[in-house]
């Protein structure tokens, strides 16, 4: 399929939406993992506390699946764009995918950065 300056405007907004996608989860976690911290310290019930953890363990198992989305929507973004550039297109929608993919790579690095952190703090795993 020939790149048009539509699909590229497509596959910005798709991209866009999986950031918004991205942060909303990390925010639900850091939500969630305070709301099982403090009924850990209150004494809360454990059948209540399990449920807690259930419902933070799944928003973390969205992470990553919302990452890999991500990835792929970028690497859609780029292809499009490449492709466009070639055939000399110019238009909004260029410069418009050309800033969503530096907040993309933006978001990737702050991700790998909260990485790199938490396994400093845990420490090197042995096996």
């Amino acid at each position: 399929m020939a790149a048009t300056l539509r699909s590229l405007g497509i596959k910005t907004r798709t991209c866009r939406r999986a950031v918004r996608e991205l942060r909303s989860y990390e925010e639900e976690v850091e939500k969630e993992a305070a709301k099982t911290a403090a009924m850990k310290e209150s004494g809360a019930d454990p059948y209540d506390l399990k449920q807690q953890e259930n419902v933070l363990a799944e928003s973390r198992m969205m992470i990553p699946d919302c990452h890999k989305r991500l990835e792929a929507t970028l690497a859609e973004l780029e292809a499009t764009l490449a492709e466009l550039k070639e055939s000399g297109e110019q238009g909004d929608e260029i410069g418009e995918a050309e800033s969503v993919i530096t907040e993309v790579e933006t978001v990737f690095e702050q991700l790998e950065d909260q990485l790199t952190s938490q396994v400093k703090s845990v420490g090197v795993l042995k096996f």
